[in-house]
């Protein structure tokens, strides 16, 4: 959850919103939507995401300010929408599938979440120490593994890569809820022997290890991947490819599992904010200029293509005239 300061950061920039992006907040031609963005950790991706579509969604006549604040990711960002002070965040489709149906984390309460828009895969990627001997999912038992920050969708997707494989968290002889830079620190100083990171390829974090120490990839296929892809509709296969130098030079590919990122709103939304926002991001996906290089890993023609949550009424509005609609 957010620190107590951060929380009444945001708090008070939910309160000092002027206008609500929310029907009936107004005329969208006429007033300006202020939106609060939750992203993830400092470290990871989400967060420079948030950063760059600040810019993007700035220069509209329709949009204010959007203030980006860090967060523990999927989880908390779809609570602090259901609770108001979120308008728009980045979340894991497994984290948005268990909200929408009212399933795991969200047990018996469904959020009214809607889908903006689809990003670039996360996918799995399991690294362990060159001397811990791990080869397998099942080799993780007995051994110390870091799963990501709690309630993060990185911890969702280690839970159900485990329970995959028949383990759960008391099989493991610890289990260390660190992002991915306290992963890496706790690898790099004997204290972990393995850890996930469910990002896009590469992650730099994996890159800075790789650089210090020897590190395997431990792949997620066979049976394991099997039963992933049976009861859970948000997962797709991926191999992590081998011999190239922006996806790790690895000697051989690396099976495995992904699940695609979301752009979410709350249901609520004022349509043609939501409109507005989804075509907004679709012209900065086709500019040539996007900074973050985990944004340019999907075509932007599959913006509304593989959604596990309802796509808002307002960005369905654009998908129909977005130029592969046509």
């Amino acid at each position: 959850m957010l620190s107590s300061s951060n929380r009444g950061l945001v708090l008070a920039a939910a309160f000092a919103v002027a206008v609500s992006p929310f029907a009936g907040g107004g005329s969208a031609e006429a007033q300006e939507a202020n939106l609060i963005f939750g992203t993830g950790g400092t470290s990871g991706t989400y967060y420079p995401i948030g950063g760059a579509l600040k810019g993007v969604f700035e220069q509209s006549d329709m949009i204010g300010d959007v203030q980006v604040v860090a967060t523990g990711a999927s989880v908390q960002n779809i609570q602090n929408i259901q609770d108001g002070l979120n308008q728009i965040a980045i979340v894991m489709s497994d984290v948005a599938y268990d909200a929408v149906e009212g399933k795991g984390n969200f047990e018996g309460n469904p959020v009214d979440l809607k889908a903006l828009a689809g990003l670039y895969p996360n996918v799995v990627q399991i690294v362990a120490t060159g001397d811990s001997g791990i080869a397998s999912v099942a080799d993780l038992a007995g051994k110390r593994v870091g799963v990501g920050q709690v309630g993060s969708g990185v911890e969702q997707s280690a839970q159900k890569v485990l329970e995959a494989a028949g383990l759960t968290y008391d099989d493991l002889s610890r289990v260390t809820h660190t992002g991915y830079a306290d992963s890496v620190t706790e690898m790099q100083n004997g204290n972990l022997d393995a850890a996930f990171f469910t990002s896009g390829v590469p992650n730099s974090n994996i890159i800075g290890l790789m650089q210090s120490s020897d590190i395997v990839f431990v792949p997620v296929d066979g049976d394991v991947a099997s039963k992933l892809l049976e009861d859970y509709p948000y997962y797709e296969t991926y191999e992590i490819a081998a011999g190239q130098d922006d996806k790790y030079a690895l000697d051989e590919p690396v099976s495995t599992v992904a699940i695609r990122n979301m752009l979410v709103v709350p249901g609520d939304m004022d349509p043609a904010v939501a409109e507005e926002l989804a075509k907004r991001f679709y012209d900065y996906l086709e500019s040539g200029s996007v900074s973050v290089s985990a944004l340019t890993q999907f075509d932007p023609a599959t913006m509304n293509q593989h959604l596990v949550a309802p796509v808002h009424p307002g960005a369905e509005e654009f998908y129909k005239t977005m130029p592969s609609a046509q």
